[in-house]
């Protein structure tokens, strides 16, 4: 059977057939929960978020213009359905303060890491993640992870492209002091000299 396109299937349910938006809905199902789950880092909270963002998603589908691709919009409603759930819950983030670091600590943290095992190191990457707080480890996820250009990131988080690129720069800051204080400081002196 021809797969249709996103375009085609929100062309059918404007036209009435409603189980068309089924296919959309299993389509993205899996990266609408894993965003929100990167977000809100509850599994319960987050299978709510996504039913909430596809329930959204149908009701507003009529206004859907095409102008970017499905998906962008997809991604700007589920961040700004968590973003706002994340609002309510109004609890209390931790902040890391983190040091400035130069180019080459930046390379030798990132060299060291290379050397700590496979699962640890999986480990070690989410842990840090989910340690940063909810924008940046949404952009950090769009970016890397799902290898969104900066265009897409822009429209999903309605920042222009030069703001991205310095908060891209932060974050990747943030996660490197985030490493260091997780990878043996022996390791460390190893690759700084």
């Amino acid at each position: 059977m021809d797969k249709l396109n996103d375009l085609d299937y929100i062309n059918l349910v404007k036209d009435g057939n409603t189980s068309a938006y089924a296919i959309l809905v299993d389509r993205y199902k899996d990266f609408v929960f894993n965003l929100s789950l990167k977000m809100l880092q509850q599994r319960e909270e987050a299978e709510e978020a996504a039913q909430d963002t596809f329930i959204k998603i149908f009701k507003s589908l009529q206004s859907f213009k095409g102008e970017s691709k499905f998906s962008t919009w997809l991604y700007k409603v589920t961040y700004n359905n968590c973003l706002d759930r994340l609002k309510k819950q109004k609890k209390n983030r931790l902040f890391l303060e983190l040091n400035e670091f130069t180019e080459r600590e930046v390379r030798s943290i990132m060299s060291a890491v290379e050397t700590i095992e496979e699962v640890e190191r999986k480990k070690m990457v989410q842990e840090c993640i989910a340690s940063l707080d909810e924008e940046d480890r949404f952009l950090v996820t769009l970016y890397y992870f799902h290898e969104n250009s900066l265009k897409e990131i822009s429209q999903i988080m309605k920042i222009n492209e030069n703001n991205l690129k310095i908060k891209l720069y932060r974050a990747r800051k943030k996660l490197a002091g985030l490493f260091k204080l997780k990878i043996e400081p022996e390791i460390i002196d190893g690759y700084g000299k």
